[in-house]
């Protein structure tokens, strides 16, 4: 029977693309055990995946034994975490405290924000010291999502992955909350899980308002080329028009000029500088005058 938790293909072309294994070019001592190799060109050390896929199963039973989900808390202080962590919470029930740790929300019980959690997520356990050293303190088991280079003093889980790459936090974020759900049978293992990993994404606001900006150029420019392209259109249907009309004046002149030759031709002459004459007499005699007759008494 196949292991249900082993590697599939389709992840590890996931991981592949986000760049999960790529780590950084210096290297801890309690993480060489989870390097595979070291490039000759650059330096970068290659992290292994089989063994990220293994601790991040562990990580999932861990999480799934604690009873209350609330009680584990997913903590981020780096940016490119915030909204993986935001994301994670909302999809497993747990707690997370996004952005800047306030000192002694662990361990100062008088502060307004005191927590006491079972079990502590932490996306860069260099940027997130302070709620590991204070889960140390508490006695508070700590998972945390560690690079080449990163610290593992109090760190009972060490997740090997990139975690400087918003691609590869969101991805291992999505992974696990997936995992996890599907342990606590939420969502079925042979179906694929609704919740695409592009939410867990980082979206950073200037990059948002820069891709708007360049659509809303590429509209304006769209529109005044179409504008540009109809007024052509219309210059064009215009001087068609005009040379259509220029012809048709053309031959109502001709038509003109012909008939008027032609009714000056067929017209009597007529001679401008004979003056006018009354019409002579009736030839039965006398003027007009003789013929009117005689005014009545």
């Amino acid at each position: 029977m196949a292991n249900p938790l082993a590697l599939k293909e389709d992840d590890l072309k996931l991981m592949l693309a986000a760049n999960v294994h790529v780590g950084s070019e210096n290297a801890n001592a309690h993480m060489e055990k989870y390097i595979w190799r070291r490039k000759q060109d650059s330096g970068i050390h290659l992290l292994n995946i089989g063994k990220t896929w293994e601790k991040l199963m562990l990580a999932a039973r861990i999480i799934v034994a604690i009873e209350n989900p609330e009680d584990v808390v997913c903590v981020s202080g780096t940016q490119l975490g915030q909204r993986a962590v935001y994301k994670f919470a909302q999809n497993t029930g747990c707690s997370y405290i996004a952005g800047r740790y306030t000192p002694g929300m662990f361990t100062n019980q008088i502060q307004k924000k005191f927590m006491e959690p079972r079990l502590l997520i932490v996306t860069d356990p260099y940027v997130d010291h302070q709620p590991v050293l204070e889960a140390a303190y508490a006695n508070i088991p700590v998972i945390a999502l560690c690079d080449s280079n990163s610290p593992c003093k109090y760190v009972d889980v060490a997740i090997p992955c990139n975690n400087r790459n918003k691609h590869s936090l969101a991805l291992m974020y999505w992974l696990l909350a997936r995992e996890i759900n599907r342990m606590r049978r939420v969502i079925p293992r042979s179906e694929p899980w609704s919740v695409m990993v592009d939410l867990f994404i980082y979206r950073d606001p200037e990059e948002e308002d820069k891709k708007l900006a360049d659509e809303a150029a590429q509209q304006a420019q769209a529109a005044a080329e179409a504008a540009e392209a109809k007024e052509k259109k219309v210059d064009g249907a215009f001087a068609a028009g005009t040379g259509a009309f220029s012809e048709v004046k053309e031959k109502t002149e001709a038509f003109t000029t012909e008939k008027t030759a032609e009714v000056a031709a067929a017209a009597p002459e007529l001679n401008y500088d004979q003056t006018w004459a009354p019409p002579a007499a009736d030839a039965a005699g006398g003027s007009w005058g003789d013929s009117a007759p005689p005014p009545m008494q």
